[in-house]
């Protein structure tokens, strides 16, 4: 057995040697190289285990993976602090006056794809051969739904696009996964059988207390954390509470049975707007904010980095590969049905334009919470099938799409104005970009 500390030293030195190997050799950004050198890493180690199966060669590096449990690690570990790292950047002026959109994209979106998926992998599967339940092909639509947030906001580091259409990709991001868990676990009760109510107004309350109930949450921390602030001027103490806010938050919400996600989020809104306008001198400013970039590229390096891995010790049934395979060009139809549905009901709105489409289908990225939500299904005869449709998704669509995706934009979207230059936000970017270089 390893300790905590030789488990997290194995993780960073995989990931800098990686990421310092991607850098120099491989053209590719920081996150999808690491992921790509992780997999390829795994599957060839998978291969030389099956040709000398008496030699056990990679069983300490197995081992250590097999003591990993992922989805405790990103829901309950770097998650929070990912959220908030990606909501402290994100402007809330912008996303106030897109909040329409972005509530649709996140909530009626999500409902679509999710049945989508849910009837397409269904029929697939039994047309290959392959049958699995309904119920668990719905589940699975509501954990793969959702677009990642992590994975999301790391893409767009490396695309242009204009500054509306960013903002409704980072609010749906950061928003629809609280939409696809309250999903998911409604849709865990019908498959699972475990007797929970399933009622309308069971719904609608489960809704209410894990969304509302996290954004309250969230507001009340971000709000505390914001007055402390206000009051003092020593950079050490409010980077620190900072750190503070985030895990309190998602601590406390675990224990009040609300979302986590999206009480970091709104507290990450809270102090990334009138925290970094009314709350911290400039010195502060480039400390808190230049902080959590780091504490952002490094999360992503040991999330992607363990993505990868993770194939080393999940090995799928090859009827069920096939399966998983079919389930990509499934995945990006519901996308494309999810994104294009609200854009053609509210034509005459104006909204949203039906020309950036085809970007955001493209722009679907599943992550890490994908793969936390798929391996927290209990065991059954179509786990198999889930898990290995989940990697399949995630993998196509980190890899493929999230390193094609500035291709996209540039053939897809049409050139609009960027926004207001000069404002703050763009200002504590540019102040955290030169400290990071």
């Amino acid at each position: 057995m390893f300790s905590l500390l030789e488990l997290a030293a194995i993780l960073l030195t995989l990931s800098a040697i990686f990421g310092w190997l991607n850098h120099k050799f491989i053209p590719l950004p920081h996150t999808i190289g690491l992921l790509v050198m992780s997999v390829v890493t795994s599957v060839i180690m998978v291969v030389i285990d099956l040709a000398f199966p008496q030699r056990h060669l990679f069983e300490p590096l197995t081992a250590v993976l097999l003591q990993i449990d992922f989805s405790s690690v990103v829901m309950n570990g770097m998650l929070g602090f990912l959220l908030f790292a990606g909501a402290l950047h994100v402007d809330l002026g912008k996303l106030r006056s897109r909040w329409l959109p972005v509530s649709i994209l996140a909530v009626f979106g999500t409902l679509i794809s999710t049945a989508a998926i849910g009837v397409g992998l269904w029929t697939a599967a039994r047309l290959l051969g392959h049958p699995i339940a309904l119920a668990w092909a719905l589940v699975f639509g509501a954990l793969i739904s959702p677009t990642d947030p992590v994975a999301v906001l790391s893409v767009l580091k490396n695309v242009r696009v204009p500054p509306s259409l960013e903002v409704e990709m980072q609010g749906e991001s950061l928003f629809n996964d609280g939409v696809g868990i309250v999903l998911f676990v409604i849709l865990l009760r019908f498959a699972a059988g475990d007797g929970g109510d399933t009622s309308g107004s069971a719904i609608v309350e489960l809704l209410l207390l894990e969304a509302g109930g996290g954004l309250l949450l969230g507001l009340v921390t971000g709000y505390i954390a914001y007055q402390g602030m206000r009051f003092i001027d020593d950079y050490p103490i409010e980077v620190l509470i900072s750190l503070a806010l985030v895990t309190g938050t998602y601590a406390l919400a675990q224990r009040l049975h609300v979302s986590g996600p999206l009480s970091v989020v709104a507290a990450g809104l809270l102090i990334g707007d009138r925290g970094s306008r009314f709350a911290m001198s400039d010195q502060t400013r480039t400390y808190v904010f230049a902080l959590w970039t780091l504490i952002d590229e490094i999360l992503n390096s040991v999330l992607f980095l363990l993505i990868g891995l993770e194939v080393l010790v999940l090995r799928f049934e090859p009827s069920a590969v096939v399966v998983a395979i079919a389930t990509i060009p499934i995945a990006l139809v519901a996308r494309l049905l999810a994104v294009a549905t609200p854009p053609l009901v509210f034509a005459r709105a104006n909204l949203m334009s039906v020309h950036n489409v085809p970007f955001l289908t493209w722009a679907g990225v599943r992550g890490g919470i994908s793969v936390a939500l798929a391996l927290s299904v209990p065991e059954s005869s179509d786990k198999p099938t889930i898990l290995a449709a989940t990697y399949a998704v995630v993998l196509f669509s980190i890899i493929i799409q999230g390193s094609t995706l500035g291709i996209v934009a540039r053939r897809t979207i049409r050139t609009e104005a960027n926004g207001q230059p000069g404002s703050n936000r763009d200002e504590q970017r540019d102040a955290t970009k030169s400290f990071k270089h």
